[in-house]
This record gives C-alpha cells, structure tokens and sequence, in this order.
C-alpha cells in the first residue's frame, strides 16, 4: 500500500510483478551504459542468443576511460581501445544511441543525461555506475546497477529488486557564503554515516534543497549511495519544470503542460508517511573537509582530525587505518594540510556552475609553485558552453589545466593518475584508498570552490577567506 512517497508512487506505478523471492520485478524507463561495464553484459547477451528489448530505451555514454588530454583513436591504452569498439559494435549491432567522443554529446553519464533532458521525473532509472542515484535531484528513482544487472535491463528492461524503506533528510535555512551543495552532502553523510542509509530511500527536503539549483540538487543525490543509500531523490517543483523545458528529449508543445501535471502529481503528498526523518539546520554547516578513507569521515574546515576517543566504538578501526593511511594525526588542523594535485570535475562537481564558482576563486590568482591542478568539464556541452563565457581563460591564466571531457582523475581508469603517496583535493565523490589512481595515493573531498583555494594556497584552505 502506497504511503504517499514520490518513491511509493513511482515504484508502484514500474511494477510488473511481485517474484517468488519477494522482490519486484520493476520495469526501468530509461537505462543508460558506458563502457565499462556493458562489454561483458553484451557478451552474456549474445551467449544467449538474446537482443536488446528496447533500444529505444538505451543510450550509450563514454566517460571512464577515455584520456582528458589526447582523446585521438586509438587510445594509447589497449585495454581503453578495447573497450571502446567494443561498445560502439555493441551499439551498432543494437540500433543503440551512442554519444561518442567528438559528437558535441559526449562526457560523463551523468551529466549528460540531465543536459539532454533524458532525465525526466517520475522514471525508473537504472546506469551500471554507483552514482546514477544523481537523476533522483529530478524525482525520477534511479538506481546504480551490477554488470549481471545491465544484462537483465537490455534483455528484459526489467529489474528485480527489494522495496525499499523511505527516509525524510530535511535540511532548512539559507547556507552561509562559501557553504555549497558538496558541503551539505557531506555533512549529512558524516551525521548519518557510511552505512546509514543501507536499505532506504533518501527523500531531500526542506527549504534548503527547495532553493538549490538543479545542477545542486544533482551534486546531493550524487552522493546519496555514499551514505548508503539505495537511491536519493528531491520531489520536482518549478526549479525543475524551467531547467527541462526546451532540452532535446523533453516533451514539447501540448505534451508539455500534460508532462507537468503529471510531474506534480506524483511529488510526495503533504501528509506521507515515512518511515524516518531527519533534521539539519543549514546554518550548522560549514566548509567541510574529508580526512579519511570513507566519505564520512569529514569535517568542517574549522575543525581538528578527530581523536579516537570522541568517536563511536564502531567507527575507532576505520579512524586508526586512516590516520595511519592518510598520514594525519588527530587533533590536527585539517586547515593548512599540504597538497600536491587539485582536481576540479566529476559526475558530482562538472557541471557550468561547479567550474564558475571554482573561476571566481582562480581569477586573478596564481596556483602555488609544486601544484598540478586541473579542470576536467563533465561533458562536451559543459566545455563549450565554459569557453564561451572564457572560464577556461580565467583558468588557465591561474595556472591550471584545461581539459576535454570525462570522468578523470574520480576513478583513474584513464591517465589521469596520482603518484606514490600524493595528496589530492579533489571535487571528486570517493576517498578511498588508491581511489585516484595510486595504491598509496591520499584524497580530501571538497567543493569545487574550496579545491581552488587549495589549489592557490597549496594546502586545504577555507574558500570563505576567499570568496
């Protein structure tokens, strides 16, 4: 029985059935694949004899191993290469949409899904990538999947899952200057922690979420999976309606105004029911940084490295393997922590408002003498659109890279690597050990804006100082 939830409605209105196991059986609307992990779910296809069931319902992105600085085929890694034509014989044979490298569409999953209007609310969602729960910022259930699971998706545009239990995360108040959605993000996930919200549903809400930007939003659900999460999603309002319309896959003329009704109609009632709740105050948040191994372990840029006696029993073993991964010892200022790479990109932080703010902290700046630091646009559409408002002039004037498009230095499966046991302040969404490339490599996360100031500083520095 429905309790009212965006998720209840969308669930039940995808379920094709219940299965012998208990789960649902939920038919997804649109399914998006990269490179990665469609090769061997086309290969358990074809070993079946099986075809893809709703083209239609497919597209095909490019992000994760594609090099940022020389995109010319072949790539220089084999694998890479391999993996590339793989996909794009894969899309061939299928009649599936394919955003290649040079099309003007090409970039990471996604953002290029929300810029095309792909994403829409009320859809079931399903990306072999943990972070597809970012689509949920447009009241859409989206869903990180496993390459067994793509397979099923192509065959059958269906998936079985549990249904999940729905938690209300309510974040109120406006944030303070030099506070951003990145910042929110982790401070909740450090409230809740890691594996808080295992076997749920994140609903955003509060005014604090209402008065975010889309692109915002994305960045909150972006990281939904990293406290846990199944999925995070945002109910739709008119932020959403006026960033869809007019994109390439919206609806359009008549079609519009009937999408919109329905859009509205299936936002959570003011009287759901939810089976948690939770209440932040944005005023509380400031900056944060993480210190660790986990997206949990953050804290804001005021504070110390916390010691293992003002941490939970449960949470001590994670924080002594960091302090000893991450060479930062409690009771240390995370402010003025040294760092070698700055990385600004990412399905989390890529998009135009990501880099805009990060081009108010380099202007007029220069990076630190030692510094690598780069900037990484999500998508091609990303790239052009930054250019033509000459943010790349204003970062390469700093002192910075600027590169084309895709995932980068957030998973290192291209060159774009740390080195030994470099330091990275990355606007990236994970922090775990060799995340970045090198098995001994250290991330901190951050905003984009506060990776700028790092980047200029040459150490983790608060961007209020800055802004």
């Amino acid at each position: 029985m429905s309790k009212g939830t965006l998720f209840d409605k969308v669930w039940d209105l995808h379920t094709v059935s219940t299965l012998p196991s208990g789960q649902t059986q939920l038919f997804i609307g649109l399914h998006l694949i990269h490179e990665v992990t469609s090769p061997q779910a086309f290969a358990m296809l074809k070993e079946r004899g099986l075809s893809v069931l709703f083209p239609e319902r497919t597209v095909a992105m490019v992000d994760h191993i594609v090099p940022t600085e020389n995109q010319a085929r072949p790539f220089g890694d084999s694998l890479a290469e391999e993996m590339m034509q793989a996909l794009e014989q894969s899309c061939q044979t299928h009649g599936i949409r394919f955003c290649n490298i040079g099309s003007g569409d090409q970039g990471i999953v996604h953002v290029i899904a929300p810029e095309q209007g792909l994403t829409q609310p009320g859809m079931t969602i399903a990306c072999g990538d943990s972070h597809t729960s970012t689509h949920g910022a447009f009241g859409a259930i989206a869903f990180g999947i496993g390459t067994s699971q793509v397979r099923d998706v192509l065959a059958s545009q269906t998936l079985a899952l549990a249904k999940l239990k729905v938690r209300k995360v309510e974040v109120n108040g406006t944030l303070p200057p030099g506070v951003y959605a990145k910042d929110v993000i982790l401070h909740i996930i450090r409230k809740l922690g890691v594996k808080g919200g295992v076997g749920y549903a994140y609903e955003f809400a509060g005014s604090t979420f209402a008065a975010m930007t889309m692109e915002e939003r994305m960045t909150v659900c972006n990281m939904a999976i990293e406290g846990g999460a199944r999925c995070g999603y945002i109910n739709p309002d008119q932020t959403t309606f006026d960033y869809l319309q007019g994109r390439d896959f919206a609806p359009k003329a008549a079609d519009w105004d009937q999408a919109v009704a329905w859009w509205q109609s299936i936002a959570s009632n003011a009287d759901a029911e939810y089976d948690d709740g939770v209440v932040f105050a944005a005023a509380d948040i400031e900056p944060t940084v993480t210190w660790g191994i986990t997206p949990g372990q953050g804290i804001g840029i005021s504070e110390v490295v916390p010691a293992l006696e003002s941490l939970a029993e449960d949470e001590r073993p994670v924080a002594e393997e960091a302090y000893r991964y991450m060479a930062l010892d409690p009771n240390t200022p995370i402010q003025g922590t040294k760092v070698d790479v700055c990385f600004i990109g990412s399905c989390t932080n890529g998009r135009m408002s990501d880099l805009r703010e990060a081009a108010k902290i380099a202007q007029g700046r220069q990076v630190a003498a030692g510094i690598k630091a780069f900037v990484v646009p999500g998508s091609e559409r990303v790239k052009k659109a930054a250019e033509a408002e000459g943010l790349h002039e204003i970062f390469l004037a700093a002192g910075f890279e600027w590169r084309e498009a895709g995932c980068s230095m957030c998973l290192a499966m291209n060159p774009d690597k740390l080195q030994g046991n470099q330091i990275s302040a990355s606007s990236s969404n994970r922090n775990f050990k060799g995340r970045q490339g090198s098995s001994s490599g250290r991330t901190l996360l951050m905003s984009p804006a506060m990776v700028a100031a790092a980047a200029i500083a040459g150490a983790v520095t608060d961007v209020r100082q800055l802004v």
